[in-house]
């Protein structure tokens, strides 16, 4: 059974008609990545599953049960967490206390919230060094690894990960995407979302294309690399 499984999801925004009928699924333990045009509809199958926008047909299932009638802080709680596009740090909060915000569906347990900032300083170690310090100060690669870090400390089983690498320079890059390695490495599934594709192809079992709200092609990601039409569109080869 697929840890998370869509099924004919129709999404809006407002009339437009964002997601017609998509398909995909996620197995327990893997990487896989969204590909696609901006408009394509992958940040709203995100958000879509996240809770944050409700879709007018379809459903989502998590483990084996529906998902989309539930609120997005019920979904958290689930096992999903989001860290969406563009960062979304809390700029007035110091690192540790955007790390905390992560943390709520854990409550009170002062000691699990330790031990899953230990986790998120051991894969971020710029992150500990700038506990004290503002988000809004942080550089936009530090922001992006608070935004993940923020995302980990619900000890989620499926992440999702909405442009990574958007407006990072080469070298913080290739260390965000070492990074998204090393968190599936460590037991956690994820479904990305990134416009540099080739690098997101690199890393992923599997990829999905999507253009104008439909899934047009599919399969493993080595695959779609070699694929002449992938190639063309979103790597940028002739």
């Amino acid at each position: 059974m697929a840890l998370l499984k869509i099924e004919n999801l129709h999404a809006y925004y407002g009339h437009v008609h964002a997601l017609k009928g998509i398909n995909l699924e996620v197995e327990e333990g893997e990487v896989v990545t969204l590909i696609g045009a901006n408009g394509a509809g992958k940040t709203t199958t995100l958000r879509t599953v996240s809770g944050l926008i409700r879709p007018r047909e379809g459903r989502v299932e998590f483990g084996g049960q529906v998902i989309n009638d539930k609120p997005a802080h019920r979904i958290v709680e689930e096992g999903i967490s989001h860290a969406p596009e563009g960062r979304q740090v809390f700029t007035t909060l110091t690192v540790t206390e955007n790390l905390n915000m992560g943390a709520y569906t854990l409550g009170g347990d002062r000691e699990a919230i330790e031990e899953n900032r230990r986790r998120v300083f051991n894969l971020f170690p710029r992150l500990e060094e700038r506990k004290n310090q503002l988000g809004g100060t942080l550089s936009g690669g530090e922001q992006q690894m608070l935004s993940i870090g923020r995302a980990l400390m619900a000890r989620p089983r499926l992440l999702l990960l909405d442009e990574p690498s958007l407006g990072l320079a080469p070298l913080l890059v290739k260390a965000i995407f070492d990074t998204v390695r090393e968190i599936n490495a460590r037991g956690v599934t994820i479904l990305l979302v990134e416009q540099n594709a080739r690098a997101a192809l690199k890393i992923a079992h599997r990829a999905y294309v999507l253009e104008t709200g439909k899934v047009v092609l599919s399969g493993p990601a080595q695959d779609l690399l070699r694929d002449e039409r992938v190639r063309k569109a979103y790597l940028g080869e002739q």
